[in-house]
């Protein structure tokens, strides 16, 4: 007996994405039953966060977007700029409280949806689907089965990868005593930093108007950073290359994101499959998760409407991993300069191309056209050495 069609363990991007692609994406007929269950308030919430992403106008989140730009800007180490418009595509700022709203209101609407607070302590599969025992914040034990559960909780301990960098941010919103930011340009990528030995850094600016922005030092590498290091860092840069002056910060967004060419398994039972990071949704070489999370909980939709066995697809192709896998290693081993290789290759490829090419929406031949603005000496050994090189498994950081 069941207590629903599918459960959706966690309320974040992914476990809200996947509610809101069965509501919205369903064709005429009655919608599954749907129990989303969500973290209650401690140390498995996680904070609020913030989402970035590229798509062309008009999308259906656009009413809860922080901000938009047409115009981007990537800074080499020696303060050169390379600036120029990703049209048609726009980046979007979406705040992951403005997104829980927006999708909130959606499935309140739907009364096959019910929501449950409590946090999760096993799930096995029963029979023809999968039991979710859970614990409720009085105490209280509650266990549901379903017919599939889509699990979206970050894996504590990674799959083995050939190599495994962290990209870990920590930022600043600000606000300026007098206008200092043009709300028409954003900082992809500044790398006015010191650099890393193995990976690399940067800051990204991301002004919300002539006062405001969130001003991020970022780095992808094997350690992250403490408090200190990165206030560091972030003050130096505020302080010597933007010359910012009195400012205030208001809020303060810190996080940890595996960036691996691990392969995540996106079935974890006959009935059980895991979403979001957790199944694979980040791209290994950026770091992004949004855009192919929506890719994923779409396929997935459609799977569970037609009636058919809703196994997530790979968020990524097989190119891209490969790439990706390449680009990791060369970045760990210091053949690459990170700054100078993601600077090149915003200087001699077209905006809107390389964005596609990053979200892996470029044909074979526009990939090879834009390996050759890579060090394609350094990057061809590296290419030749992975298959050689064994797996390693590396604990997942906590935020």
């Amino acid at each position: 007996m069941q207590d629903a069609d599918i459960a959706i363990v966690g309320a974040g991007a992914a476990g809200l994405s996947l509610a809101y692609r069965l509501a919205v994406d369903r064709p005429e007929g009655p919608m599954p039953s749907v129990v989303l269950i969500d973290a209650p308030a401690g140390p498995l919430k996680p904070a609020e966060r913030t989402w970035c992403f590229w798509e062309e106008p008009h999308g259906e989140f656009d009413a809860a977007l922080t901000a938009v730009w047409d115009t981007l800007r990537v800074r080499a180490p020696d303060g050169t700029a390379v600036t120029a418009s990703p049209a048609p595509l726009r980046y979007k700022m979406l705040r992951s409280g403005a997104f829980e709203s927006l999708v909130g209101d959606r499935l309140a609407d739907e009364p096959s949806v019910a929501r449950l607070e409590a946090v999760v302590e096993e799930i096995r599969d029963v029979g023809d689907g999968a039991e979710v025992r859970t614990r409720a914040p009085g105490g209280r034990t509650l266990s549901l089965r379903a017919r599939w559960v889509f699990d979206s909780r970050p894996p504590r301990v990674l799959p083995p990868g050939r190599t495994t960098l962290l990209q870990h941010f920590h930022g600043w919103f600000v606000t300026t005593d007098r206008p200092a930011f043009d709300p028409q340009v954003a900082d992809l990528m500044d790398f006015r930093t010191p650099q890393p030995a193995h990976g690399l850094s940067f800051v990204y600016v991301l002004p919300t108007g002539p006062r405001q922005a969130l001003v991020e030092y970022t780095e992808f590498s094997r350690q992250v950073l403490d408090d200190q290091a990165y206030d560091q860092a972030l003050t130096r840069y505020l302080t010597d290359e933007l010359a910012l002056g009195d400012h205030e910060v208001d809020r303060v967004e810190h996080g940890v994101i595996p960036m691996t060419d691990a392969r995540f398994p996106r079935r974890a039972g006959r009935s059980v499959f895991r979403i979001g990071t957790a199944g694979g949704a980040t791209r290994p070489s950026t770091g992004y998760t949004f855009a192919a999370i929506q890719r994923q909980t779409r396929a997935i939709a459609a799977a569970c409407h037609q009636g058919r066995t809703p196994q997530p697809p790979p968020a990524h192709s097989a190119r891209s991993r490969a790439m990706d896998a390449v680009l990791l290693r060369a970045l760990d081993t210091g053949r690459v300069s990170g700054a100078s290789f993601f600077t090149r290759l915003f200087r001699e490829v077209p905006m809107e191309r390389l964005l596609r090419f990053l979200d892996g929406r470029t044909s074979v031949r526009e990939d090879v056209t834009i390996g050759f603005h890579t060090p394609v000496g350094p990057m061809l050994r590296t290419a030749a050495e992975l298959p050689l090189l064994p797996g390693h498994r590396a604990e997942r950081k906590e935020n």
